[in-house]
């Protein structure tokens, strides 16, 4: 019986690829170069799958464009606003994601954020690079404590639960604000509050880790962000267009805001190029799942979802079935 024909559009972990060269007839992308539209289109040609990453975009042309032999996408991530899946749906093609295999890497990043920027990690690291830093003083470089602060988590998913049981270790005090409420095992002590304006009221720290859709994308904007108590810190490690930036840079320029803690951004990687010039800008290039064991365990689970399409089986994390 032929194996299953698939085009992956990033270069993967090498124990993630050893398995497809095992299972699948696979085109891989040996020089990981970002692929174009025409390129994908070009990869799926003649293929019954594709395996996908957050930097594709997959939308509605692309998906009307693609061969009929197309069956399945697997995307390498939880995300997937990058794939449009009513046309996908449409065109009875099954979309796939990796849930559950990311949580504790992303919420280690969110601890390294707060942390590098309530203590003012980018301008310190600055002043001792540049041979600025000259002794040891008692006002010098202050930053803030987590110990006894308000956490606010906006969106106590996996992610966010993992988040705030880090942060208790911290000496943190946990709210949050979710859809629905969760039930009393999942929020382990943690204040619900109905709405997001409640939420932001009481944030020293705010960390975000809800989904981006049309109801959350700028939701930290010039209105909330007069919310939020004065010189809290916020925290990104979902996606960067919950964000509106040039609030946040203008609040974080100003002092209204003490610091912001930020991995992911929007039209990544071109960031908003003012936030390179802030100090008070704690910055990383989208690490929340980036060690080998969380970045296996995403490729594996691609291809967990693809063995269980091939095989007839529905695929675990199917998204628009």
């Amino acid at each position: 019986m032929p194996r299953p024909r698939l085009f992956v559009t990033r270069k993967l972990p090498p124990d993630v690829e050893a398995r497809l060269d095992r299972d699948y007839e696979a085109t891989l992308n040996p020089v990981d170069g970002l692929p174009t539209r025409e390129t994908i289109l070009e990869g799926a040609d003649g293929k019954d799958a594709l395996l996908v990453t957050v930097t594709d975009r997959i939308d509605a042309g692309l998906i009307g464009a693609l061969p009929d032999s197309v069956k399945i996408i697997a995307t390498f991530s939880v995300g997937y606003d990058h794939i449009d899946l009513v046309a996908a749906k449409a065109r009875g093609v099954t979309v796939a994601n990796t849930p559950d295999v990311l949580t504790d890497a992303t919420a280690e990043i969110a601890m390294l954020l707060m942390l590098g920027a309530a203590r003012q990690a980018t301008s310190a690291i600055a002043t001792l690079r540049s041979g600025q830093w000259k002794n040891w003083a008692p006002t010098g470089m202050l930053g803030m404590e987590l110990t006894g602060k308000r956490l606010g988590i906006l969106g106590l998913g996996r992610i966010g639960r993992a988040t705030a049981k880090r942060a208790r270790a911290f000496g943190m005090e946990v709210h949050y604000h979710n859809r629905r409420r969760l039930v009393a095992e999942m929020e382990e002590g943690a204040t619900y509050h109905p709405d997001v304006e409640s939420l932001f009221r009481i944030s020293d720290v705010l960390s975000l880790h809800c989904a981006s859709t049309p109801e959350t994308r700028r939701i930290v904007n010039r209105d909330t962000i007069r919310l939020l108590p004065e010189k809290a810190i916020v925290v990104n490690t979902a996606r960067g267009d919950i964000v509106d930036d040039e609030a946040l840079i203008e609040a974080l320029a100003s002092g209204r805001l003490a610091a912001a803690g930020l991995d992911v951004f929007a039209n990544e990687p071109n960031l908003h190029p003012a936030y390179l010039g802030l100090p008070n800008a704690f910055l990383l290039p989208h690490l929340g799942s980036a060690t080998r064991e969380t970045r296996n365990a995403m490729g594996f689970r691609a291809l967990d979802n693809l063995d269980d399409f091939f095989a007839g089986r529905p695929p675990r994390d199917a998204l628009n079935t």
